[in-house]
């Protein structure tokens, strides 16, 4: 399953438009006003199905993940040299990326292939194909790569 992922051109906060591959809204991710980075993500017909959310004053940037009202893990970024990497605290899951930041795996505890993140660069704003290997798997994935997003906002 695929997912495209276009942040909005024009708002305050940062606001984005999950589509399935045949163009249909899978979700819609709405910026919340705090302090550090908070992402609501609404289903279709307007229902919270997530958040993430920023944690501040930590040594490297993290996120905690949230299902609904419910915690479900933590993304955190590592120090590493020339390429990204990221410790997720959901399933033994972890995430590698390119030394451009551009592309992403998510990896499960066997070193397996959950889904793959590639960032379109020619277009206006931050765009990313999510190419989920399990259905059940999308959502999470596009949090962890929503918290990804983020931290590289912040950065830059």
């Amino acid at each position: 399953m695929k997912l495209l992922f276009k942040q909005r051109l024009f708002s305050w906060l940062d606001s984005y438009d999950i589509y399935y591959e045949d163009g249909s809204v899978a979700y819609t991710v709405q910026g919340q006003l705090s302090w550090g980075h908070c992402l609501k993500i609404f289903d279709p017909q307007g229902f919270e199905v997530g958040t993430v959310k920023e944690k501040v004053l930590t040594w490297m940037p993290k996120f905690e993940i949230y299902l609904g009202e419910q915690y479900i893990g933590s993304i955190s970024k590592e120090f590493t040299v020339f390429k990204p990497r990221y410790n997720i605290d959901f399933n033994g899951w972890h995430i590698d990326g390119n030394w451009t930041e551009w592309d992403y795996t998510i990896l499960g505890p066997m070193g397996d292939r959950l889904a793959v993140i590639s960032k379109e660069i020619w277009n206006w704003t931050d765009t990313y194909i999510i190419d989920v290997m399990s259905p059940d798997d999308g959502l999470y994935a596009l949090m962890f790569v929503l918290a990804i997003d983020a931290e590289k906002c912040s950065r830059d």
